[in-house]
């Protein structure tokens, strides 16, 4: 069985910001809705004051709290772990927005898919705004679409300094489980219990 997960390296983040780019690329997502993005903090003082950088995206939790309390069932995990939302059973309560506890969800406003970044919609724009239904809850996917064609997700491939590593968790030969074991992994949020697949090293 494969258990698809992540691993991010804080040590080698800059803070880019390119895997957001590469994800709203990939996916084509509206204003104000990021499957992956990169939070940023000062740390210590003037004159040894530096930036830390935190990228996140949704954690596909193996005990996921959004999906318990989706009524509709439009919540799904699949057999490799991979959190789905069908937007052809999600009636946009929200449910799961609140349930998740990494704030990871989108709701998709009718209004965001009528205007682009800048003004009118570009054919782009166009192109992958048709394939969102307004008034659902939107979310990472690991770009399953991908993987399907036996690729890594759009966020890992772009990473300028490798600072993520995509690969199956339940195959402890596999660089991502060599990786957590060497240099601790750790998950975001241990107290909420949901055990992530997005662990990360410093």
């Amino acid at each position: 069985m494969t258990r698809w997960g992540m691993v991010i390296d804080l040590e080698r983040c800059v803070g880019c910001n390119a895997c957001t780019v590469a994800c709203k690329a990939e996916n084509g997502t509206p204003r104000e809705t990021f499957y992956c993005n990169v939070l940023e903090k000062t740390v210590g003082k003037y004159p040894t004051a530096k930036r830390e950088f935190i990228p996140v995206l949704c954690n596909h939790c193996a005990d996921p709290p959004c999906l318990k309390v989706c009524p509709t069932g439009a919540t799904y995990q699949r057999d490799d772990g991979i959190v789905m939302a069908d937007d052809a059973k999600c009636i946009g309560c929200r449910a799961c927005y609140v349930a998740c506890p990494y704030n990871r969800r989108s709701f998709l406003r009718k209004e965001l898919l009528k205007r682009g970044y800048y003004g009118e919609l570009t054919p782009y724009e166009e192109k992958k705004y048709a394939e969102f239904v307004p008034g659902t809850v939107v979310k990472c996917t690991f770009c399953e679409h991908r993987l399907a064609q036996g690729l890594d997700p759009a966020c890992v491939i772009t990473c300028c300094t490798r600072a993520r590593i995509f690969g199956d968790l339940d195959d402890p030969t596999s660089e991502i489980s060599r990786i957590i074991r060497a240099r601790g992994g750790f998950q975001l949020l241990p107290e909420a219990d949901t055990d992530p697949s997005v662990f990360y090293v410093k």
